[in-house]
């Protein structure tokens, strides 16, 4: 490969599994990817839904930095309009204190959740317009100066933990430029406004004193297999599985009932949403993985390894570290 991988990890709760399992497998994860050379793990924050375990994510992070040693873990992303900054600032300043040069923060301002979840979560609707201001106070409690005269963070001050702009449009791209943030772009769900986002991202970028130059990283879905009948099936039951989250209203369709959604146009939405899919064998993924790289104008992607099946999902991890030829720690 000619930019680093990344893994993001879903956290996903598969068919039978219990959230305790799939932390047990972000775990087996994180430790195959520290020892095969992978740049770094991400965690995203999602709320009310059975299938994905990282709601919690400072909490995952956490769990998962005390079983490896020296990956870089962090957010992808945080949803910074459900929580204060100064919050956020505490949780991830106690995770640097205590694993210091590992974590990273990335922030996104979509609510992770429908519109019900969003009033659980005691949110206010017009929180996202506040973004780039929670943005700038968050960097403020973990830079310093504050700028919230008289209160700082305890943990954080100081710890300097590297923020990341998250997003699928040119709202993010415009904010990370203008803030001199790397950028990472959810092109593994979203991929229609990739590469004009990157190009406004490069073109109005300023360098602050966290980024010199532009980084972009793009998301990008992995399925790789010993065989690639092998990988269309894992890609299958994927797709099957989101036909579920998004359309069961918390019941599981069959195989054939989650086929015929998919090929409905209310389906073809999930289709779209993984237009950017490496599947196959590990050369075929890595030659679509270079591809896909030049095509985003990416500095690194981050791979989302798509599987209902946690080891098909950690020999994908390995396959595709041996494929880039990756340097096992």
């Amino acid at each position: 490969m000619t930019v680093p991988l990344s893994i993001l990890d879903l956290a996903t709760i598969g068919k039978g599994q219990t959230a305790a399992e799939s932390f047990a497998g972000s775990v087996a994860m994180a430790q195959l990817a520290e020892k095969l050379g992978y740049r770094r793990v991400w965690y995203a924050e999602h709320h009310n839904m059975s299938s994905i375990a990282s709601s919690a994510t400072s909490v995952l992070i956490a769990h998962v930095a005390a079983h490896t040693s020296s990956i870089r873990l962090g957010a992808g992303g945080v949803m910074l309009p459900n929580h204060s900054p100064l919050t956020i600032a505490e949780q991830f300043g106690t995770l640097e204190t205590l694993h210091p040069g590992r974590i990273d923060l990335g922030l996104g301002r979509a609510p992770g959740s429908d519109q019900n979840t969003m009033r659980a979560l005691r949110r206010d609707p017009q929180s996202a317009d506040t973004f780039p201001q929670d943005v700038l106070e968050l960097q403020g409690y973990l830079t310093g100066p504050t700028r919230v005269q008289g209160v700082e963070a305890t943990p954080g001050r100081g710890t300097n933990v590297p923020l990341y702009i998250l997003g699928s449009s040119l709202f993010g791209a415009r904010l990370a430029a203008q803030l001199g943030l790397p950028y990472a772009f959810a092109s593994h769900f979203a991929p229609n406004a990739l590469q004009d986002a990157v190009a406004l991202y490069r073109r109005e970028f300023k360098p602050s004193e966290q980024l010199a130059a532009p980084h972009v990283i793009a998301g990008v879905n992995v399925v790789a297999a010993d065989a690639a009948s092998d990988a269309q099936d894992m890609l299958r039951a994927t797709m099957r599985a989101r036909v579920s989250l998004f359309f069961g209203g918390g019941r599981q369709f069959t195989d054939d009932e989650a086929d015929m959604i998919l090929d409905s146009p209310q389906g073809q939405h999930v289709s779209q949403m993984m237009k950017y899919s490496a599947v196959g064998t590990p050369d075929a993924v890595l030659e679509y993985l270079d591809g896909f790289a030049r095509h985003a104008d990416a500095d690194e992607l981050i791979v989302a390894h798509q599987s209902t099946g946690t080891a098909e999902r950690l020999r994908s991890v390995e396959l595709l570290a041996e494929a880039a030829g990756l340097v096992r720690v």
